[in-house]
């Protein structure tokens, strides 16, 4: 899926250390390539959508970014293929 500034969207779900949920927060919102960070309910605390120039860009993000944030146990991602919707808006209208 290519962003309003042409590059890879995607969709980061991360499992925190309890102790260390909100400085998780706080470190993936510190990110460049971070658009939204969400602590969230379910399987996994945390849900941060990111926009990246290619796939690469994305592995380098996941591998030695936020997988080194001290606290962070795992995280899966999620490539965005299309968007529907995004702030309300469609998008394919």
């Amino acid at each position: 899926m290519l962003g309003a500034a042409g590059g890879v969207r995607a969709l980061i779900q991360v499992l925190a250390e309890s102790r260390k949920l909100e400085s998780v927060g706080e470190q993936l919102a510190r990110l460049p390539e971070t658009l939204d960070v969400y602590e969230v309910t379910g399987e996994f605390d945390i849900v941060a959508s990111v926009l990246v120039p290619d796939v690469e860009s994305l592995r380098r993000l996941v591998s030695d970014k936020i997988l080194r944030i001290e606290g962070v146990r795992a995280a899966v991602t999620t490539i965005v293929l299309h968007t529907y919707k995004i702030n309300g808006e469609v998008t394919w209208e």
